[in-house]
């Protein structure tokens, strides 16, 4: 049995053909541009194979209440053009077979959370975090996805301001300060006036943000309790995760009993940000 994944991003579509085993059979991506032409290709790729279901994790938000008459569409977008595009029902009319859609983030946890199991990890929930030119998170519990509404929006928590960072503004269009205005990959270069790549791992501004993200870490830890954090996304690497556990640490003060960190707050199983194929593929086969 053959099924599908798209990882549907704001720069690029990565669509996959893998088995049940979850090994890609064959894979290409394709740049996101105006909706017709993007759609159009994916749907002519995945018309090579003769795929049993589809996963789609796809950048949002989406309407994912399905008694919602907007159910699969992308909603409140940044990108202008595929506001109110109903994703999910333009592949299902052209590819006839069983689609699972959730957010990226979400496809990226459930993956994390698969590869967990397989590789013996003792996993009943998850939490997952993707740092880049925003923040999102998604959450595993039970092997479920939560969210009854519609998906988790974790990236738009309010944090309290680091002492050196309350001139900033916060660029998050919509609340300024959340997580997302404080840390996501763009405030490098409104901060600093250069790319995160280029900012050295000795600046401050690493500091700032890790405290940010400890907060946003505390916040999920004290609601859900979760077996894992997994933190992925551009914005991520070693020195910063380091930061972000010893803040974490200082934040939680001993206040309950935790894993050794090292194995708690991590980066991403799966190389290269591929989370989310696994995981599409994981959710196509429960469609199937």
């Amino acid at each position: 049995m053959l099924v599908g994944s798209i990882e549907a991003g704001g720069t690029k579509f990565v669509c996959a053909v893998g088995d049940e085993e979850y090994n890609i059979v064959d894979s290409h991506h394709f740049p996101t541009t105006d909706p017709d032409t993007t759609l159009s290709k994916v749907i002519d790729y995945f018309q090579q194979f003769k795929i049993s279901a589809l996963g789609v994790a796809s950048f949002g938000p989406l309407d994912l209440d399905k008694k919602s008459e907007n159910f699969g569409s992308i909603m409140a977008s940044p990108k202008l053009d595929w506001r109110n595009i109903p994703i999910y029902q333009i592949l299902k009319d052209r590819l006839h077979i069983p689609i699972f859609l959730t957010t990226d983030v979400n496809g990226s946890a459930y993956g994390e959370y698969i590869i967990g199991r397989l590789r013996g990890q003792k996993l009943n929930s998850l939490v997952y975090y993707t740092i880049g030119t925003g923040v999102g998170a998604g959450i595993i519990y039970d092997g479920k996805f939560l969210g009854d509404l519609g998906h988790p929006e974790m990236g738009h928590v309010f944090v309290k301001r680091h002492p050196n960072d309350k001139d900033f503004k916060g660029i998050c269009h919509y609340h300024h300060d959340c997580l997302e205005g404080l840390v996501s990959g763009p405030t490098f270069e409104v901060r600093l006036g250069k790319r995160g790549e280029d900012v050295s791992l000795n600046d401050p501004v690493w500091d700032v943000m890790a405290y940010y993200m400890a907060q946003a870490l505390m916040q999920s830890t004290m609601t859900l309790r979760p077996s894992k954090f997994v933190l992925g996304g551009s914005v991520i690497n070693d020195t910063f995760l380091k930061k972000i556990r010893q803040q974490y640490k200082m934040l939680i003060n001993d206040y309950i009993s935790l894993p050794p960190l090292e194995d708690y707050i991590v980066r991403p199983l799966v190389e290269n940000n591929g989370s989310a194929t696994i995981g599409n593929f994981a959710l196509a086969i429960k469609q199937s």
